[in-house]
């Protein structure tokens, strides 16, 4: 039997002739305890919000889409088109064209993205179940669908003939212009649908036809900003554009849906790591507690350590039972931690007591990786504090 590691469990569950130790050991255990439960509660509702933001990702964004290399539209012809359709793997695509405009309803303004689509476009996502208020829009009219947010800021209502609005945007070309009238292009656009998504999406797009967004920019029938592409799986991102490259040359660049929302995922990368960071502190304050615990443990067990040295035990295997005690310690409060921390996500998840508002619960998630990283943390940090601690334990101190 490993000796140091035997007399750590005697000395942890024997506890001291002294009762204000043993009250510092509980207190210390139970300081792991909270700890690790806080830190998987934590990173179980982070993991909760993130799928639950990234669930818009998956609906409103296409698998692939293609943009131009240089410029911001390019041209699709006939064939090009009917190359597309013939692609393995495609289940559909839509032609887009976006642009950043000024939308005009009486007397107010408001800056936006028009984003024109053909009449696949509900079919590569699924916006049309983001509808609140009123339908999608019909193809090859001047029919609108406007985000909440920016509904909410011009005023405006829905489906009513008196209720037309603007869409603004620069007039092409060169030089300068007598009458700053001019330099605008119009189209009138009637709002038929309210979408709702979140704060990010609903500020930012008018949905129109690509046929209305081509007359507003003064663009060809054929010209387009990008093609949204849905798969079946079966054709992988590298394929798709060795094909893209056959079909357009080397006009267009093929980006998936995470690099599409590379700004999202990098931001939710950053919130998750910093809120890690800042439990990593407040765990390593509370393994300031561990250290003073074991140095009082030696500072009790100093007869004991002495008489084992006697008996030929080297310093070293003294160093490892308190280095030992102290992992246990990490050990049973870490697995206990996660134990009810398991417990209150799972009632959060089940019964769902705590509310973001009056529709919508804390979304949590249980992950392996989030045992994981609770179960490294404890153990890395308590493995340290123990080491540092278990130096006490010196020739000095035994006066030897």
């Amino acid at each position: 039997m490993n000796f140091p590691f035997y007399l750590a469990k005697r000395y942890l569950f024997s506890g001291s002739r002294q009762t204000a130790i043993n009250w510092i050991t509980w207190l210390s255990g139970i300081g792991v305890v909270l700890g690790c439960m806080s830190l998987f509660v934590v990173l179980s509702v982070f993991s909760g919000l993130r799928d639950f933001s990234l669930s818009f990702v998956q609906q409103l964004d296409p698998d692939f889409k293609a943009t131009p290399i240089s410029g911001k539209t390019f041209v699709i012809t006939p064939n090009q088109e009917n190359q597309l359709k013939q692609l393995d793997g495609l289940v559909a695509f839509s032609k887009v064209l976006e642009e950043r405009v000024v939308f005009h309803f009486q007397e107010k303004d408001f800056i936006a993205y028009i984003k024109g689509v053909d009449s696949n476009y509900t079919l590569v996502n699924q916006m049309e179940d983001q509808i609140e208020l009123g339908a999608w829009l019909e193809p090859n009219s001047n029919e609108a669908v406007v985000g909440y947010g920016i509904a909410n800021k011009l005023g405006m209502g829905i489906a009513q003939a008196n209720q037309q609005f603007q869409a603004r945007a620069v007039k092409p070309g060169k030089g300068s212009l007598d009458v700053f009238s001019n330099a605008f292009v119009s189209v009138d656009l009637l709002p038929v649908g309210v979408y709702f998504v979140n704060d990010e999406y609903h500020n930012k797009y008018v949905f129109t036809s690509a046929m209305v967004a081509q007359e507003l920019l003064q663009l060809k029938p054929n010209q387009f900003s990008g093609i949204e592409f849905k798969t079946n799986g079966a054709i992988s991102q590298k394929k798709l554009e060795e094909s893209l490259q056959k079909i357009f040359g080397n006009n267009l660049q093929l980006k998936n849906r995470n690099e599409l929302n590379e700004t999202l995922l990098r931001m939710l990368n950053t919130e998750n790591l910093m809120l890690y960071l800042i439990f990593l502190l407040v765990l390593g304050l509370l393994l300031f507690t561990l250290i003073g615990t074991l140095f009082m443990m030696i500072l009790d067990k100093q007869t004991d350590l002495n008489t084992f040295r006697s008996f030929g035990i080297t310093l070293q295997q003294l160093q490892q039972v308190f280095m030992y005690q102290g992992v246990l310690i990490c050990s049973i409060g870490g697995a206990l931690g996660l134990v009810l921390g398991m417990v209150v996500v799972w009632i959060q998840w089940e019964f769902q007591p705590i509310m973001i508002n009056d529709f919508m619960a804390y979304p949590v998630k249980f992950t392996i990786a989030n045992i994981g990283i609770v179960l490294l943390t404890i153990l890395s940090l308590g493995s340290l504090a123990s080491y540092f601690a278990s130096k006490k334990v010196s020739g000095k101190l035994l006066g030897k």
